[in-house]
């Protein structure tokens, strides 16, 4: 997952809490070697290789997370897309060299581009893929999935008040921070998109996930034109113009990670009818305003206290 997971709880509140941090994160290899699309013998690898030639067995939490990614997909129109690591790579972003592609390479990549080519099996716990050419990358859903099973782990343990923090852009807590006023959970701070060393404000966060995406470092300019490395699946496309990063509040910190960068490409006035669909979700976009050059910071669902700004 290449970023580094952390789990904090309150000092002296368990005495077994050490043990079961490390219990904990110990699961992330598992998780690897489930995940990762950079072991040959991973079970996503497995899944790409074979999926197209019949039913593939998949694991229950995995299979549970496919299931996940498809109502994601669902809720969003089409802009969370397990499958769309093609125009990714046509794009440029996954060998570091960002271009803009010939229009004959962005279709041939589209043509392996489509959730609706996967199907799932819920009663024989199957995936199974109708076009040849389809792959699956779980980088945009499976950090948080990862810092999901963290804290289910600590729970089952009886650690109620913790915050695991995946790569700082994926972060779950539970209960209380032990100095926190009026139990409203944990303090998280928001880098600022541009300035990374700096915060943006922070959150308050308790019994909750956050999930952050954008494109304040991984972008080019191709004549005046400034291309993000997120892209939309729907029209191979880089997404989120004006959009600097988008953070969502969610009961999971795999829903959190997934409906970051589908929201990034939705944009504004669609998460805002995403977040009424669903009142247990909240976003904060932060956007570059073309008239001033400065940033507006817009929350949808999220008010003070729960929001400091810097």
């Amino acid at each position: 997952m290449a970023c580094q997971f952390q789990i904090f709880l309150n000092a002296g509140q368990y005495p077994h809490g050490v043990q079961a941090a490390v219990e904990a994160l110990e699961l992330l290899e598992v998780l690897e070697q489930q995940m990762s699309l950079f072991r040959a013998d991973s079970l996503i690898q497995q899944i790409n290789e074979q999926a197209a030639l019949g039913p593939v067995q998949v694991e229950e939490g995995l299979f549970g997370l496919l299931q996940l990614a498809d109502q994601i997909y669902h809720l969003t129109e089409g802009a969370f897309d397990l499958t769309a690591t093609p125009l990714w790579e046509v794009w440029g972003f996954a060998q570091r060299k960002p271009r803009v592609p010939t229009q004959t390479e962005l279709a041939e990549a589209r043509e392996r581009v489509g959730w609706q080519y996967v199907r799932l099996n819920p009663s024989e716990r199957t995936v199974q893929f109708s076009r040849p050419g389809i792959r699956l990358n779980l980088a945009s859903i499976g950090k948080g999935y990862a810092v999901d099973r963290c804290g289910e782990m600590l729970r089952q343990a009886g650690i109620e008040d913790f915050i695991i923090h995946g790569g700082q852009s994926s972060v779950l807590a539970h209960g209380n921070r032990q100095d926190s006023p009026s139990g409203v959970g944990w303090p998280v701070g928001l880098r600022h998109p541009l300035r990374p060393e700096c915060r943006l404000g922070q959150l308050a966060l308790k019994d909750r996930a956050l999930g952050t995406s954008g494109s304040g470092v991984q972008f080019f300019y191709s004549g005046r034109r400034r291309y993000g490395h997120i892209i939309d699946p729907r029209t191979g496309q880089p997404g989120g113009e004006g959009i600097l990063s988008v953070t969502v509040l969610a009961p999971t910190a795999a829903e959190a990670d997934a409906l970051a960068t589908a929201l990034f490409l939705l944009g504004v006035e669609k998460a805002r009818q995403v977040c009424q669909n669903r009142p247990d979700l909240a976003a904060l976009f932060v956007l570059l305003n073309p008239q001033t050059g400065n940033m507006d910071v817009v929350p949808i669902g999220i008010v003070e206290p729960i929001w400091q700004p810097a």
